[in-house]
């Protein structure tokens, strides 16, 4: 059986040293970036490789793009190998719920691997269920990974504002409602949000125990958002294309397969003024 959206602990741990499954740690903090390697070197579950993703899962910042730029497909597929993935079942977890591990998970959606999983609660549920953690690093068996792209899984700015204006998408933030709304920004320059969004924050997928809502609350829940939108039409963004990624994985974990996301997100529609921005409801 293949796991392509979220995976429980319980069921990580059976397969703990299956050598056809890879795990990789993707913690990481905004606020110090070099705090998940730390994390990672301090604990982490057992075989568990190390993504970064300012290093490893986006490309370099240019004064055009946004603050976690896609990488080059290119250079990950390479990287993919080199942590030993081919036609491998891969985990993916982080302490964040999920907001940091989605990245990846959606990477390597868009490369043809949709043998991955999220790991439900991240390394906080694995811990709290009693399972190990080690300081060990794991034995890595660098392989050719090679990648089989099926469709452009995301839109750029101009993409967005065209169809935005054609009204053939239906546009996703996942910030905070406060962000959202403009009433406070921490981290980018210009507050607001893109004309015409819609407001659904990540952490709206979580209940209080850090675990995803269950199949059914997921579907009412962003059913009731979209209305009779296809998920087909539906774009994704947040600050700069990472916690996006959640919303979507939601989507595709309750079966409203086939959403995009726009990988630039605010941090990149912000740099062009002639972009329209609003700061109301």
């Amino acid at each position: 059986m293949a796991y392509t959206t979220l995976i429980a602990a319980d069921t990580l741990n059976r397969y703990l040293n299956d050598p056809e499954w890879i795990i990789v740690d993707c913690r990481f903090s905004l606020s110090n970036t070099e705090n998940g390697a730390k994390a990672y070197r301090l604990g982490h579950i057992p075989n568990a490789r190390y993504a970064h993703l300012d290093k490893d899962l986006s490309s370099q910042i240019t004064t055009l793009t946004g603050r976690h730029p896609l990488p080059n497909f290119t250079a990950l597929a390479t990287k993919l190998g080199t942590w030993g993935i081919n036609n491998s079942q891969v985990i993916l977890y982080d302490d964040a719920g999920g907001a940091i591990a989605g990245r990846l998970w959606w990477l390597l959606r868009c490369l043809g691997h949709e043998k991955a999983a999220v790991l439900d609660g991240g390394i906080p549920y694995w811990q709290h269920s009693g399972y190990a953690t080690t300081t060990s690093l794991p034995k890595v068996n660098p392989v050719v990974f090679r990648p089989y792209p099926a469709s452009r899984n995301w839109l750029n700015a101009l993409e967005v504002q065209n169809n935005l204006a054609k009204k053939t998408i239906c546009l996703v933030d996942a910030r905070t409602e406060e962000r959202f709304r403009g009433e406070v920004e921490p981290i980018d320059p210009i507050a607001g949000h893109i004309p015409g969004a819609k407001n659904r924050p990540f952490q709206s997928n979580l209940g209080r125990d850090g675990l995803f809502l269950s199949i059914a609350e997921l579907g009412q829940q962003f059913t009731a958002l979209l209305g009779k939108t296809k998920p087909e039409q539906v774009v994704h963004m947040c600050g700069s294309g990472v916690t996006a990624c959640h919303n979507l994985l939601a989507m595709e974990h309750a079966g409203l397969k086939g959403s995009k996301l726009y990988a630039g997100s605010w941090s990149e529609w912000i740099r062009d003024k002639n972009r329209a921005i609003s700061q109301s409801v």
